[in-house]
């Protein structure tokens, strides 16, 4: 009946977009009330049956469809893309699959938490194209994860018939490959769906393991209205309509005695009551006001630094050492937190920053991972919406690429879209001079530096390297933590023993002096500070970052205003580098006070390469060194 005024209120306009789950609705109700109301649901574009299982007020989910800040995301997305935690569901993204890994994440929850609840997440046979279904399916293989990865096989995606989308005969074939247990059930029959999801869930909660779920279905009208059904084969639609899930549901239940047409009019009246309602209140909600310090606001989750002083006693580190050292330090505050990486449990991981910490915390909390970027950064949201925290270790920054998706979309997004925070690290070790060449030295934080809703730490030595990872940890928001390879062994200091933090969005000066400002990270500072110290008679500051978003202008703009002049400096390459960002914001915010050209130096704009001669001169510092001098003449 909903469905039924939604394609009314899109033919008069008053909504935008309608994904129709005419058909399928036998999958959609069946599955969700086999399931407790503790169990959360990932659903799709055409289970709205889960929505109405679960409760969710008819007013806030037709404001939602609306686009009214009544609604779940304030206006901010649309339809099916929003989620609840007070009905313990979690909504999709346009990309279809990122949510599969979510679901393995909320199952290891449970499992860590000693409080085994199986989630269910729905895809269809379009979606299990995608490299999403095959890493979340193998995660929870592998970890034996109570996810019932139920598969919508109505047989077409948009227009695609299955025999171009897959050549399996069936889905369940697919469980053999992952050691994973298969079922197949008639998808338009809400009893079986129940029945085996009530089934699959119970075995789950006494052995907890993964189920591909086939629930073998129909969609009746259009991928979504607009593009309509031509593209079906004659009489395919008249075949499919006699197995109606609905229809069929009410026939049986009056051929069995169960319910008379009178009810039927009764319980029809009552839920149209319902719907009118909803739609009066909805359609009454005003429209969203854009204010822009509202929607920069809830890019993050409300976070207030409270500072941890250092412990005055020290010991001298290399960076490699501050990192671990923050990492164990976090691990003992935070009992919740949960780390994930390739090869990061008893080996150590491949640069040895987590060497010991399985004896010290355990396998469930330090775990080695397959090779599924993807799913693990989806994982680690997961355990984030179930109130835990995670770590995620790239092995180097140039495989995020992998989990590229689930970061920039999920993370990034998911409170400013409904308020659900991303309690989540991901440790980037990133950087050339290594002779590693062009897949495993790229300096990618500008991919990053892009995306609202992210944060962005780059620290330079040892002693902020710890504070700032701690400071990560304790902030429930996203961060991308950099971490240069090269300066892992190479550089040292005193740094603080014990629990200390560094407010992450503050710079710092490396140095200080009064002809020039050099504005820099990473590598960048040390590059900086070298050249400098054979030029004595150039007196500048170095202002380096550690953190690249939130960006501390205040400190860039102070030094500026002082010196007149300005250099920025990254190992990035140049076009379209952060340094192009810092520049452009010096031009704009203290015109007045330059006396020279704001100059940029950075990586010359090819990938990395691998031989020494080459690497060297794609890397900046010598073309810094004759840019500083330019500078300083000028």
């Amino acid at each position: 009946m909903i469905e039924e005024k939604m394609l009314v209120l899109l033919r008069q306009g008053r909504i935008s977009k309608w994904f129709s789950g005419y058909g399928q609705e036998g999958t959609s109700v069946g599955a969700a009330l086999a399931m407790r109301k503790e169990d959360y649901i990932l659903p799709m574009h055409r289970n709205l049956g889960v929505f109405t299982s679960r409760k969710v007020d008819l007013h806030q989910l037709f404001a939602q469809f609306q686009g009214k800040v009544s609604g779940f995301t304030k206006g901010r997305d649309r339809s099916f893309h929003f989620g609840s935690q007070q009905h313990k569901i979690v909504g999709m993204i346009s990309h279809l699959g990122p949510q599969l890994g979510i679901a393995d994440g909320i199952a290891l929850a449970g499992v860590l938490k000693k409080q085994v609840s199986p989630t269910l997440v729905f895809t269809g046979d379009g979606g299990a194209s995608q490299g999403d279904f095959h890493e979340a399916l193998n995660v929870a293989a592998v970890w034996e994860l109570p996810v019932i990865f139920a598969i919508e096989n109505n047989q077409w995606g948009l227009s695609t018939p299955s025999s171009e989308q897959f050549r399996c005969k069936q889905f369940i074939d697919k469980g053999i490959g992952y050691g994973m247990e298969a079922v197949q059930v008639d998808g338009n029959n809400i009893l079986e769906v129940y029945h085996a999801v009530n089934e699959i869930s119970r075995q789950q909660r006494v052995r907890p393991r993964p189920f591909l779920l086939e629930c073998v279905t129909f969609r009746m009208r259009g991928h979504e209205e607009a593009s309509g059904t031509k593209y079906y084969p004659e009489g395919l639609q008249d075949r499919w309509a006699v197995k109606d899930p609905v229809t069929n549901y009410e026939s049986w239940l009056v051929k069995s005695g169960v319910i008379t047409q009178e009810y039927i009019d009764t319980v029809r009246a009552s839920i149209k009551s319902e719907i009118d309602n909803g739609l009066e209140k909805a359609f009454a909600d005003p429209r969203p006001v854009a204010n822009t310090e509202d929607e920069v606001r809830d890019l993050f989750a409300p976070h207030t630094f409270v500072k941890a002083e250092p412990s005055s006693t020290v010991s001298d580190k290399r960076l490699i050492d501050a990192i671990s050292d923050g990492l164990r330090e976090s691990m003992k505050k935070h009992e919740n937190l949960v780390l994930m990486g390739q090869d990061i449990a008893e080996y150590g991981g491949v640069f040895k920053i987590t060497d010991g910490f399985v004896k010290e915390f355990g396998k469930e909390r330090v775990r080695n991972t397959p090779l599924c970027e993807s799913a693990i950064v989806g994982t680690a949201l997961g355990l984030s919406i179930k109130g835990m925290k995670a770590m995620m270790e790239m092995q180097f920054a140039d495989f995020v690429t992998e989990g590229f998706n689930q970061i920039v979309n999920n993370l990034a997004k998911i409170h400013w879209r409904w308020g659900q925070n991303a309690d989540v690290v991901i440790r980037m070790p990133t950087g050339a001079g290594v002779a590693a060449g062009p897949f495993h030295s790229q300096s990618n934080e500008a991919w990053f530096f892009h995306i609202p809703g992210l944060k962005i730490v780059y620290p330079s030595n040892p002693r902020d390297a710890k504070g700032l990872l701690i400071s990560a940890f304790e902030d429930p928001n996203p961060v991308m933590f950099f971490e240069h390879k090269a300066l892992y062994r190479s550089i040292s200091g005193e740094v603080p023993d014990g629990y200390y933090n560094v407010e992450i969005g503050k710079a710092a000066m490396a140095a200080t002096g009064n002809d020039l400002s050099i504005i820099t990270y990473g590598y960048g500072v040390h590059w900086a500070k070298e050249v400098l110290a054979k030029h004595p008679e150039i007196s500048a500051d170095v202002v380096d970052l550690r953190t690249l978003l939130p960006l501390d202008t205040e400190t860039i703009y102070n030094s500026v205003r002082k010196t007149g002049k300005a250099l920025v400096l990254h190992e990035d390459t140049l076009t379209g580098g952060i340094g192009g960002e810092i520049a452009s914001l010096i031009t704009e915010h203290c015109f007045n006070h330059l006396d020279a050209p704001v100059m940029r130096v950075a990586s010359i704009d090819t990938p990395v390469p691998f031989a020494s001669e080459l690497e060297q001169n794609f890397l900046p510092v010598s073309r810094f060194e004759e840019k500083l001098l330019q500078l300083h003449k000028y």
